[in-house]
């Protein structure tokens, strides 16, 4: 079959994704081989592929697919987190859109309409992740809230509970007012604000004279909520308070003077309001000194009946109007521009609310107390390993988990309470009813007595579980999956949700497996683009992917996004990377055709450039596989796949291509093309695991195939052996080439002109004469004259050469000539001087861009080298 002229990705990568799936070749069993198991981060029902899945999932393809090369029996379990917050909100919006509020409707009917929107866009980002090669075996597609996860997580509560790990209490909470749901703390975002600092006037209650403390405020908006006031015992100039009582400017409520250390003399006036119900410290003072605690929020960050003033206004309303009251009241010393950090919801965007409520939590120094020391001691092992530190200092600083979320969608709280008070928990209402019997001594209870929290889980408390539950492991623990796949290998992720999920894994993993959950964590960076920002759709400048896979193909885009990634550093991505890809499939694409179209000449042997040229790449395809190796170890992938452009790009198609290609018209020996074949299938499965569909279109072309045969399951083969001496003298080699070929370009002198190469002194490379005379069309390599006049010389290693030029150069045009262009390469060398001088260019850049500046610099210091020298030989002749 004839290969088209231009490679078109359309053409073959559904054609070949198709064959995968119809073959079963992403399915896993549990079998004799070594496992490899890879379990998605599971992306939100709600989302669409955005360059961030693009890069995690292409990460875990090449890990992936490099396993099954090696005779691994790789298994890449999908899935999607049902997002409770995230889906809700969706849902809530859709009906809005109907005219329908979610409080006209019953929790079921509710449920209804988002299983709908979830059964319609549920599956979206995975059908996409099918274009990007995504090698998942999709048979075992998992849901958060399927039903072996959510039975799963009930009874992971109900164990928790029973062990005493899970309660329920009044806390203060990180409240969502738009959300209309508690947080955890790991769910807030701190963002520099620029605001007032508001000085208010306390008058001291029964004071003749008239005084007043000042209290200085970022929220005048909560006094309502104030039940005392607090000063530091040792602060002097505030001592005239201690004992006394102050009214609550506007609300006029009396309220004591007490005094705590915790208060920082330093800030404001060193006089700190109280507001038990609406600050986490305020709270601690509370409980302390047994003061009321006044919530004055609706749940919807409006003001309650209990604040008295303002009710029903927005809470940031009521901050600009209590400030003109205030003044109006002569109650305002004075403002201050202020800048401190303020918390907003992650999920929707808004100021949260510090509120007491009552909530379930989680304890968590028991999980700390396991999963920090596996990670410490690299049994589990962060790549990279600077993540370790953040983990710890998390750990080392655990808070108890808000579980409970006032949400319908999300597993509901296997909580019942009881008639007469009380509740019990339990996995079904059935079990409720038992235990609520044996607790209470009532046999007449029925299900209908039993009133379930209305309250949903975090959706983190299902996902923490994922590696566990994949393989059904807390239904069926010890079960022959988990006993099999777990526990996994690799998990590639972000490091924001560091806290959120990797860090509960391990604590699930110790918990019910009493073992890690994988054994390796890959941290990808954050996507930027070019100029630094990180992408998003408000700002415009995040790509689609699908629209990226289109253009450039998706091994295009694979690469692209790879050259760029480093492990845990930000990638800065440019289209032109994809591009880049682009280029080089195109560039496999006819060096393929180039080989298939040569003749074979039963007759013809094999010429002694070319022996030397099989044997020299053999060994540095084998130098670069074991290279491959080493990186995939360390996870640096992007390095890898750089070897592989390398080794590809300039060693195979530029150089060996080069010197065994046939001349004009003759054909080629059977054997240099058999062997030549096999260094091409070699190269296409090294490079499968970063670009799997041009690999596997042509690996099916270099040979007879079977039907279900496929490079994706061809085990790689690479000897160990690597011969450094020869690779050594072959880098002389290409050396002593590349200068004969910069002479020729400088002089002007035709290819098809037959040069003499000279050698001062004794050929360190006699043997490798055959290849130097036909890459560099010379008569021969001979001893140079004592008297080296009208020649180009140039040295490698150690050793001068000289091309002798005889009456081919006009001398004085060719010393003028030379002089421009070496004007113009000092000039170009110092712009990539002052480029690699720039540490924010070096810091920031991509490693192959990098690369590429390195490489000028390179060239042009050898080009400026040879020139000066043929300038100084020229004018001395």
């Amino acid at each position: 079959m004839e290969l088209a002229s231009k490679y078109n990705p359309a053409d073959v990568e559904g054609k070949w994704y198709q064959y995968w799936l119809d073959h079963h070749l992403f399915s896993s069993k549990p079998d004799g081989r070594e496992p490899y198991t890879v379990v998605i981060p599971p992306p939100n029902v709600t989302g669409v592929l955005h360059m961030g899945h693009m890069l995690n999932n292409t990460i875990q393809d090449i890990l992936v697919r490099r396993a099954r090369m090696e005779g691994k029996n790789a298994c890449w379990v999908p899935g999607t987190d049902h997002a409770s917050i995230a889906t809700e909100a969706k849902v809530v919006n859709k009906l809005a859109a109907q005219g329908i509020k979610k409080t006209d409707l019953t929790r079921e009917e509710f449920l209804k309409h988002a299983w709908e929107w979830t059964d319609e866009h549920g599956g979206i980002i995975l059908k996409q992740l099918r274009k990007l090669g995504a090698s998942c075996d999709w048979d075992r597609t998992a849901f958060t809230m399927d039903e072996k996860r959510s039975e799963s997580v009930w009874k992971v509560f109900v164990d928790l509970h029973d062990k005493g790990l899970i309660y329920r209490g009044v806390r203060m909470v990180n409240w969502d007012p738009k959300a209309l749901t508690a947080l955890s703390d790991e769910e807030v975002v701190y963002k520099e604000e620029h605001g007032k600092l508001y000085y208010l006037r306390y008058m001291v209650e029964g004071d003749a004279e008239g005084r007043y403390a000042v209290v200085a405020t970022t929220r005048p908006e909560t006094i309502m909520g104030d039940t005392a006031m607090c000063i530091n015992p040792n602060d002097p100039k505030n001592e005239w308070l201690k004992g006394k009582k102050v009214i609550v400017p506007l609300v006029n409520r009396v309220i004591p003077v007490i005094e705590d250390e915790y208060v920082d003399v330093e800030f404001g006036t060193g006089c700190l309001k109280v507001t038990p119900a609406h600050d986490v410290n305020d709270y601690m003072l509370g409980e302390k000194y047994n003061l009321p605690s006044i919530d004055i929020f609706n749940d919807d960050g409006t003001l309650s009946e209990a604040a008295e003033l303002y009710i029903g206004m927005d809470r940031f309303d009521v901050r600009k109007q209590i400030e003109k009251d205030l003044e109006a009241a002569g109650l305002l010393e004075k403002t201050e521009a202020y800048t401190n950090k303020v918390g907003y919801s992650e999920r929707t965007n808004v100021v949260i609310e510090p509120k007491l409520s009552m909530q379930w939590f989680l304890s968590m120094q028991h999980f700390a107390d396991m999963a920090l020391p596996p990670v410490m001691n690299d049994e589990l092992k962060f790549y990279p390993a600077k993540y370790k530190n953040t983990y710890r200092h998390w750990m080392e600083n655990i808070k108890d988990w808000c579980i409970s979320r006032q949400l319908w969608w999300g597993h509901r709280i296997p909580a019942y309470f009881l008639p007469e008070g009380g509740y019990v928990v339990a996995v079904t209402p059935e079990e409720a009813l038992a235990k609520a019997k044996e607790k209470t001594g009532n046999a007449a209870l029925t299900i209908a007595d039993l009133r379930q929290d209305e309250d949903c889980l975090d959706t983190w408390f299902s996902s923490w579980l994922w590696p566990v539950s994949l393989f059904d492991g807390i239904n069926n623990p010890g079960n022959e999956e988990m006993k099999y796949y777990y526990p996994t290998s690799d998990l590639v992720t972000g490091p924001d949700i560091i806290f959120f999920w990797v860090a509960r894994m391990i604590m699930a993993g110790y918990e019910y497996e009493g073992q890690m959950p994988f054994r390796n964590v890959y941290f990808t960076g954050i996507v930027r683009d070019k100029l630094g920002r990180k992408m998003s759709k408000s700002l415009g400048n995040s790509p689609d992917p699908l629209e990226l896979i289109e253009r450039f193909g998706a091994d295009g885009v694979r690469m692209g996004m790879m050259l760029s990634a480093p492990a845990g550093n930000d990638i800065l991505f440019d289209d032109a990377l994809c591009e880049q890809g682009r280029n080089f499939c195109n560039k496999i694409w006819n060096a393929f055709r180039l080989i298939k179209g040569w003749k074979v000449d039963e007759e013809a042997t094999t010429p002694e450039a070319t022996a030397l040229a099989m044997d020299w790449f053999e060994a540095k395809q084998n130098e670069v596989a074991a290279e491959v190796a080493d990186l995939f170890g360390k996870y640096r992938l992007n390095e890898a796949l750089m070897a592989v452009y390398k080794l590809f790009w300039d060693e195979f198609s530029a150089w060996y291509l080069e010197i065994i290609k046939p001349a004009y018209g003759k054909g080629i020996d059977s054997a240099t093309l058999h062997r030549t074949l096999r260094f091409f299938d070699n190269l296409l499965h090294l490079l499968h695991p970063f670009m799997p569909f041009i690999t596997e279109e042509l690996w099916q072309q270099l040979a007879d195939r079977k039907e279900g045969e496929s490079l994706m399951v061809d085990s790689m083969r690479f000897d160990d052996k690597v011969d450094a001496t020869l690779l050594a003298d072959f880098e002389s080699v290409k050396g002593i080439i590349s200068n004969v070929r910069a002479i020729r370009l400088q002089k002007n002198i035709a290819q098809k002109e037959t040069l003499e190469l000279q050698v001062n002194g004794t050929d360190p490379l006699p043997s490798f004469a055959s290849v130097i005379i036909k890459m560099c069309n010379l008569s021969g390599i001979n001893q140079a004259a004592d008297t080296q006049e009208g020649v180009a010389s140039f040295m490698v290693g150690t050793t001068e050469y000289a091309v002798p030029l005889g009456n081919m150069i006009d001398t004085e045009a060719e010393i003028a000539r030379m002089e421009a262009e070496l004007k113009h390469k000092e000039g170009f060398l110092q712009g990539v001087l002052k480029k690699l001088g720039n540490e924010k260019f070096v810091n920031n850049a991509p490693e192959a861009v990098i690369e590429m500046e390195r490489k000028k610099k390179a060239d042009a210091e050898s080009i400026i080298h040879s020139l000066k020298e043929s300038i100084a030989a020229l004018k001395k002749g």
